[in-house]
């Protein structure tokens, strides 16, 4: 089943329907591996984010059911991160390579590159019982099928409705405090919050889509930009804090300069689009555009 919530049907009934469609794709795709072992990890851990998302996005419907689920799921992504983040590092060094300057800039990337290609490579190696983890993973995956039987969720429109409402709004303003953080401290966590509260404000649109298909696709599609934006940032924020504790992989202090000069280049600028962006996606008051969903859901219900 896609990722998509249904307002003219039974909200237990839908939200039961598209978390095994995603359970049972992260089994699939990390029982087949279709492009590898990586990839497919990398693939599953996409389900997973969804999955925690739907589930907060219903979480005051049955708070222990969210509790104990959320738990679950990020256990399963946290034994399978490791190797995918270094990978991530790669995808990242690959992305600053378009933004090089200077021939010594490309010079620095390149061996940056094969660096992290070498530790992801030593990281596979030693994770001998990988294997073992997406066996676990799947038998994972099954039992949080299973654990769907025991949701409750309010049946009636008008009570769904506000349901929903509520997660909507409070994602929302997850969103806003992240926003007002950057655009004061401008530290990199307030940018790894922002990045989280569009990633979940990008899923709901997506989850709700048939409310209001044209305007909510418009949306959808400036948060994804804002969620790519702020996920290149994020990883320049973990390359230079791997450059700042291992500073040996990265050779002598020239290479090292060099890396580091692109690397501030580049998240600056970052920074100041997503900033920008992120204005015009969460303009609205997140009371208002609560309130409006509400009253969406409750018409399509009807």
């Amino acid at each position: 089943m896609p990722y998509r919530i249904k307002p003219d049907r039974q909200l237990l009934t839908e939200v039961r329907s598209v978390a095994r469609g995603e359970l049972d794709k992260a089994i699939e795709i990390l029982q087949a591996k279709p492009e590898g072992l990586h990839p497919a990890i990398h693939a599953a851990r996409k389900k997973f984010k969804r999955l925690r998302n739907l589930y907060r996005l219903v979480a005051t419907g049955d708070k222990s059911f969210r509790r104990q689920e959320n738990a679950r799921l990020r256990d399963i992504a946290r034994s399978l991160s490791r190797i995918r983040d270094a990978t991530a590092l790669i995808e990242t060094v690959e992305h600053l390579a378009d933004h090089a300057v200077t021939d010594d800039e490309s010079v620095s990337l390149a061996a940056t590159r094969e660096v992290l290609t070498r530790r992801r490579d030593e990281i596979a190696a030693a994770e001998s019982d990988l294997e073992a983890k997406v066996s676990d993973a799947i038998e994972a995956c099954r039992a949080a099928i299973l654990a769907l039987d025991d949701l409750t969720l309010p049946s009636k429109p008008g009570h769904a409705a506000r349901l929903i409402a509520k997660g909507w709004r409070k994602s929302l303003e997850q969103a806003h405090q992240a926003l007002e953080s950057c655009e004061g401290e401008g530290h990199g966590e307030a940018y790894h919050d922002l990045r989280k509260a569009a990633q979940a404000y990008w899923m709901n649109l997506s989850l709700l889509r048939d409310l209001w298909p044209s305007a909510l696709d418009a949306k959808r599609s400036d948060a994804k930009t804002l969620v790519e934006l702020l996920g290149h940032e994020h990883d320049l924020t973990v390359l230079t804090t791997l450059l700042d504790h291992e500073p040996e992989l990265f050779g002598d202090g020239e290479g090292q300069s060099f890396l580091l000069a692109i690397i501030i280049r580049r998240q600056m600028a970052l920074r100041r689009e997503a900033l920008t962006l992120a204005d015009q996606v969460f303009a609205d008051a997140a009371k208002d555009e609560a309130s409006i969903v509400e009253t969406l859901w409750l018409r399509a219900s009807a």
